[in-house]
């Protein structure tokens, strides 16, 4: 069978005449059949398959993964621009987050998710507000994702203060059947050790140890979130989360790390947590510090890539933060080896189970060089258009055009929402 698709359809492809990069970062030439469960495999031609597509101007490749975001914020996008990070959130962020509801987390997941597909990023793990609103609609548009939702008493718009329904809230989310089993799953949110005192970290990490629910927290983004924890308890924030018995081994996200100590990376590769580097952000919002890759690799640390939200990145492509990434450490460490164009991939893709193909007409992936080996190198520092999308055999985008969410509406739709929502700012 060959010809346009529609989204919902389900199956494996075959696609001809094609360049092919996996996680490994290797480059294949050939006829290569994508199976709906994510692995692939060279056509023999006679396969019973759902299309066939003509991959001649196609680089097909693994899907981008990423680890830190807040979806909704594609609505603050552009706010509070030239700011330091408390300035920044206590003018341009905070203000305006009370008054967030569930109509307006729609429209910016929605928007995000629609940037996401067109950018080859088919994973989020994500920490925002009305986490349930963002799971269904996330679930609509195909991708994967873990929603972590804030628990934190007293900063989250959609419960009371001191209430302890967020906590309640995000178990039942978690304990329930997901919206869309497989690709859209819970967890839970204890925005940092300056937001989250004592009591609601202990609650957050006692509630994904239950469960056994992702947990999400920002870890050491600033100098000063470092010095006031360490002011305060004599111990630095991961040193003072594990006094606290804070981590589940294995399914801990610390987005930042920026300013780690090598014994608090010891401590994150003791219970396998993931270090999400955010380097965009950490840059934009003059954190003055980023995570040391060789220093993280040293320890045996797992280390992820992540974009962290629109209003503090601008952008949610995770081709640009892979870029960014490899190129901040090099000059941070004086080392153009570190993070080469297979580390970066790998970083950027750890985990993917689903394709992207890329148009090798755009001139941005030229040239192609002998046998190919310069496609890896254009993806990640060049860019170039992403032409299908395939999530567990299913197309969210076909040749050029999302078919799981309205690009257009979605747009008009978020630039009609942010009017009312900074109506006072």
């Amino acid at each position: 069978m060959s010809g346009a698709q529609q989204a919902g359809e389900m199956g494996a492809r075959r696609i001809t005449n094609t360049w092919l990069i996996d996680h490994d970062g290797q480059i294949q030439h050939g006829d290569f059949i994508l199976n709906a469960d994510g692995s692939y495999a060279t056509s023999k031609g006679d396969e019973d398959v759902l299309e066939i597509i003509d991959g001649t101007d196609r680089l097909i490749t693994r899907s981008f993964q990423n680890w830190h975001t807040h979806l909704a914020m594609i609505l603050n996008r552009g706010m509070g621009e030239g700011l330091p990070l408390m300035e920044w959130l206590e003018s341009a962020i905070f203000p305006v987050e009370t008054r967030l509801k569930p109509q307006l987390i729609e429209i910016g997941t929605r928007a995000a998710a629609a940037e996401m597909i067109a950018t080859g990023t088919t994973f989020a793990c994500d920490m925002y507000f009305h986490t349930g609103t963002i799971g269904h609609t996330l679930a609509e548009t195909g991708v994967r994702a873990i929603l972590c939702g804030p628990i934190t008493d007293g900063l989250t718009p959609n419960f009371a203060p001191g209430s302890g329904d967020a906590l309640r809230h995000m178990e039942n989310l978690i304990s329930n059947p997901s919206p869309r089993p497989g690709r859209i799953e819970y967890g839970v949110g204890t925005h940092s050790v300056y937001v989250c005192d004592e009591e609601i970290l202990l609650k957050g990490s006692e509630l994904a140890k239950k469960t056994g629910a992702m947990l999400h927290i920002h870890t050491s983004e600033t100098r000063k979130e470092v010095a006031d924890c360490h002011a305060e308890t004599g111990m630095y924030p991961v040193e003072y989360l594990d006094s606290l018995n804070y981590f589940t081994d294995g399914t801990t996200v610390c987005a930042h790390c920026g300013w780690l100590t090598k014994r608090e990376m010891r401590i994150l590769a003791g219970h396998d947590a993931h270090a999400v580097h955010c380097p965009t952000s950490n840059q934009k919002l003059a954190c003055g510090g980023t995570m040391s890759y060789p220093a993280m690799k040293d320890a045996a640390v797992d280390v992820r890539l992540g974009t962290d939200g629109s209003a503090s990145n601008n952008s949610l492509d995770m081709r640009a933060e892979a870029k960014n990434a490899s190129l901040i450490q090099k000059h941070d460490h004086w080392n153009a080896r570190v993070l080469d164009p297979i580390a970066t991939w790998q970083l950027a893709t750890k985990e993917s189970k689903d394709w992207v193909t890329w148009d090798l007409d755009d001139i941005r992936m030229k040239p192609v060089g002998r046998n190919g080996r310069r496609l890896l190198a254009n993806v990640l520092y060049s860019g170039g258009r992403v032409m299908d999308v395939f999530v567990e055999g299913e197309a969210l985008r076909r040749n050029g055009r999302t078919l799981t969410v309205d690009e257009r509406a979605a747009g008009e739709a978020l630039d009609e929402a942010v009017i009312d929502y900074y109506a006072d700012l």
